[in-house]
């Protein structure tokens, strides 16, 4: 069930932006490619967290564009050779090796920018404006910007970071998205965001987890980009601090937390309760 619900929420949220990236705008083609692939879980948790509070997709499509667009903004500007100047992306060339620098540069500009016009779109209604300052919170300076800065300053640091710095780090580079993407559902119907919030914030720390271990174990082919450069790098992950199997561990120990906060909506929760195992599980 879940699976398959991914797969359609993923091709909604992006037939939907794809949609509004205007044909005559000299980025289209690489915004386009930008936002092609990938496994769409930051729409998916913005739809199915719409869904519980029964808000209508059609409605909820346009937070959901909006984060994936932000998603994929950060995703190109970190490509960058000034940030993790990495060659693969989803398993295809990135945006400044498809294109150049300057490109790169601008359609992360564009990305952003366009995710914020969409949530002032009038079909968002009443939470509009909590939506666009929770999402400028989210991705700016104290949020996925803050977590990008404490990444690229860990790399030249004299001493590697401990576990408290790495979690608050991660916090900010993949949580804070992750947890807006959770929470905006309940925004849509100006409910109580505690259950999901407290479900997000356990599911990104479980998917940063997971991504380290994914840069431990994974296959490139199936990972879609480069593996084991933060190893290569000597940076510190929750792998490198834990140790491979207490990291799967704590994972784990997050997803259950992830799940119990879903407690509220009974089986209504389901889907997003095989979303935080699936967190753990995939293989890209």
């Amino acid at each position: 069930m879940f699976k398959t619900r991914l797969d359609e929420t993923a091709r909604a949220a992006r037939a939907h932006l794809h949609a509004v990236i205007d044909p005559k705008g000299a980025l289209a083609e690489p915004m386009r490619y930008a936002t092609a692939g990938g496994k769409g879980l930051r729409a998916f948790l913005v739809i199915e967290g719409a869904r519980l509070h029964g808000v209508s997709e059609t409605r909820a499509l346009w937070p959901a564009a909006a984060i994936e667009a932000i998603h994929a903004y950060s995703l190109v500007h970190d490509d960058l050779p000034c940030m993790d100047d990495d060659n693969l992306r989803r398993g295809l060339p990135t945006v400044h090796k498809k294109w150049d620098d300057a490109t790169a540069v601008l359609v992360g500009d564009a990305l952003q920018t366009l995710a914020f016009e969409l949530l002032t779109h009038g079909d968002v209604g009443d939470a509009r404006v909590p939506l666009v300052a929770s999402m400028a919170r989210a991705a700016g300076q104290l949020g996925m910007v803050h977590g990008q800065a404490l990444d690229i300053a860990a790399e030249t640091a004299d001493t590697p970071l401990s576990l408290e710095e790495i979690t608050a780090l991660q916090a900010g580079k993949t949580g804070a998205l992750i947890r807006w993407s959770g929470e905006a559902g309940a925004v849509l119907a100006g409910a109580d965001i505690t259950p999901l919030r407290d479900y997000s914030t356990a599911l990104g720390l479980a998917f940063q987890i997971a991504d380290d271990i994914l840069d431990v174990e994974g296959d490139a082919t199936a990972v879609g980009k480069a593996v084991g450069k933060d190893q290569d790098a000597g940076k510190a992950t929750f792998v490198s601090l834990l140790g491979l199997d207490a990291a799967k561990s704590r994972a784990k120990e997050l997803v259950n937390q992830a799940c119990d906060a879903l407690s509220p909506y009974g089986e209504d929760a389901d889907t997003l309760r095989e979303a935080a195992r699936f967190v753990i599980q995939r293989d890209r």
